[in-house]
C-alpha cells in the first residue's frame, strides 16, 4: 500500500480510500463524484458516510461504527484514523489518514501534500481521536 496525495485541499477522505484500493487520486475522485460526494462538501470530514459509502463502492467494508483510539498497538492491521479532530461551531471535523500494518512495520499514510514524508512514522505526533477498522485492502508494498 502506498499514500495517495490529495489534490483538493479537502480530498483527505477522497485519497484515504485511494489508498486503500489502489488507486490515483483522479480514479478515486471521478468515483466519488459519480456517487454525489465531493471534497468540497463538509460532510466528507465531519461525518462518516461518504467515506463509507466510497469505501463499499470499491468493495471494501469496514466497522459499522468508530472505536475510541486508545493506543498504535491496539489497531486493527488497517484502519482509517480521525487525526486533528476538533470542534468548530460546535461541530467536529478531522483529517482522514490511513493506519496500515505494513510487512516493514506500522505506518501512517498521510495524504496531506505539505508533508516531508506521506509514510509516517512519527507516532507521537499524530493524535487520533478515533479510528474505523477496513476490511479488503489491498495489501502490496509497491
Amino acid at each position: 500500500m502506498k499514500p495517495v496525495l490529495q489534490e483538493e485541499i479537502t480530498g483527505c477522505g477522497i485519497a484515504s480510500v485511494a489508498a486503500l484500493v489502489g488507486v490515483t487520486y483522479k480514479q478515486a475522485q471521478a468515483a466519488a463524484n459519480s456517487l454525489g460526494i465531493f471534497a468540497e462538501d463538509q460532510q466528507l470530514w465531519s461525518e462518516t458516510h461518504h467515506v463509507r459509502t466510497l469505501l463499499r463502492h470499491f468493495g471494501l467494508s469496514a466497522a459499522s461504527s468508530e472505536s475510541p483510539f486508545q493506543a498504535w498497538e491496539l489497531l486493527p492491521p488497517v484502519a482509517l484514523l480521525s487525526t486533528k479532530w476538533h470542534l468548530e461551531r460546535g461541530r467536529p471535523y478531522w483529517h482522514w489518514a490511513v493506519f496500515w500494518r505494513s510487512p516493514q512495520g506500522a505506518v501512517v499514510l498521510d495524504s496531506k501534500k505539505a508533508l516531508r514524508s506521506n509514510i509516517r512514522t512519527d507516532f507521537w505526533r499524530i493524535k487520533p481521536k478515533w479510528f474505523i477498522e477496513v476490511h479488503g485492502a489491498q495489501k502490496t508494498t509497491k
